[in-house]
């Protein structure tokens, strides 16, 4: 009994007012027109695990319009061979509430008991757009093995934001910096090495697979002054940059600086100078890679999300994934324009169909 919703309300939400999915733990096919809601439904879904979804709005961005006040998410997750009651919310606008098992808890929390991964059409441009993109790629990753990940980063994101404050000022006063500092380097340190312990487990993934999608070598790429994994060394670096950040008005070095470097492994090709179906092709095989890694460690494998996840492979590959996706025994939401693009997967899915009426998404199963 692997990990997997087994039941999902969706109220108020983007562009659906109810919806209702009773489901067996199966792979999701999700089918439609462009527009019609596929993709809200799986952003639903990313709501089951800590931060901001899959797209990375805003609580009051997810709200159905026109007329909606507040939205609600409630399921049933099977975890470990239990069950769990879990809603989450926002009213107003509000920052979004989590309940587990009728009781109040932080989002951290909803990742010590699901993980989930997902693959959207905007990270298929990943390797060739800046670095943040890949720095909150390789997080989540990390995230995914070690939940308490997410807290380091948020802990250096806080204090950075003081700092920056501090500089933007024009703050001279050591005293101010120091205590600031002294947390950037123990948040520095425990990221570089979540982030360190991550690759290493998908290359482990990567090399004892056999699968259809091409593998990637991965490597950390220090930024100016990071000094991984040594606090002593990041913390005199940020207080000797001090000058240099407040000429700039902000933090020019550290964590945030660091990028995340793939080479098309069997071509010995950076992933930036790949096609758009290899590029596509790397990201699934990391995805894949990161869900059997996770199997592996805790013994379920991650509820997947991918969406168009048909767009750029070709008909061999799409057949491969499907396998991969059965083999593993994960709960993969897949969304497309059309059924056919999921042929193979007849028997080994359960299936919906979403259209639009009257501006509200109408979902059937199919």
């Amino acid at each position: 009994m692997a990990l997997a919703l087994t039941q999902l309300v969706v109220s108020q939400f983007r562009s659906h007012d109810v919806a209702r999915l009773s489901l067996d733990g199966r792979p999701v096919v999700i089918f439609g027109p462009n527009g019609a809601g596929k993709t809200n439904l799986l952003e639903a879904v990313s709501l089951f695990s800590p931060g901001r979804g899959l797209r990375r709005a805003s609580a009051a961005e997810m709200v159905r319009r026109p007329g909606g006040e507040g939205w609600k998410l409630a399921g049933v997750l099977r975890a470990a061979g239990r069950f769990h009651e879990i809603e989450t919310w926002s009213e107003g606008g509000a920052a979004r509430q989590v309940r587990i098992d009728g009781k109040a808890a932080s989002q951290l929390a909803l990742g010590r008991i699901v993980r989930v991964l997902w693959l959207v059409p905007s990270m298929d441009r990943l390797w060739i757009e800046g670095a943040e993109g890949r720095r909150r790629f390789l997080d989540r990753v990390a995230m995914s093995f070690d939940p308490d990940h997410a807290e380091a980063v948020l802990a250096w994101e806080k204090a950075m934001r003081e700092r920056n404050r501090l500089l933007k000022d024009q703050v001279t006063d050591g005293g101010w910096y120091d205590a600031l500092e002294a947390q950037m380097a123990v948040a520095g340190r425990r990221i570089h090495e979540g982030r360190e312990a991550a690759l290493a487990l998908l290359a482990e993934a990567q090399a004892r697979a056999e699968t259809a999608f091409p593998a990637a070598d991965l490597a950390l790429v220090q930024a100016e002054g990071e000094m991984p994994g040594d606090e002593e060394a990041l913390r005199a670096a940020l207080a000797e940059s001090r000058r240099r950040d407040l000429m700039a008005g902000r933090t020019l070095i550290g964590t945030h600086r660091s990028d995340l470097r793939a080479v098309y492994a069997a071509k010995g090709v950076a992933a930036a100078q790949c096609s758009t179906g290899e590029q596509k092709a790397l990201l699934v095989s990391l995805i894949l890679a990161n869900a059997r890694a996770l199997a592996e460690r805790t013994g379920d494998p991650p509820i997947l999300l991918l969406d168009e996840v048909a767009a750029h492979l070709d008909e061999q590959r799409r057949a491969a994934l499907f396998d991969e996706i059965c083999a593993l025994g994960a709960q993969a939401w897949m969304t497309g324009t059309g059924a056919e693009l999921f042929g193979g997967l007849e028997g080994r899915a359960q299936w919906f169909e979403v259209t639009e009426a009257g501006g509200l998404s109408v979902l059937r199963a199919a």
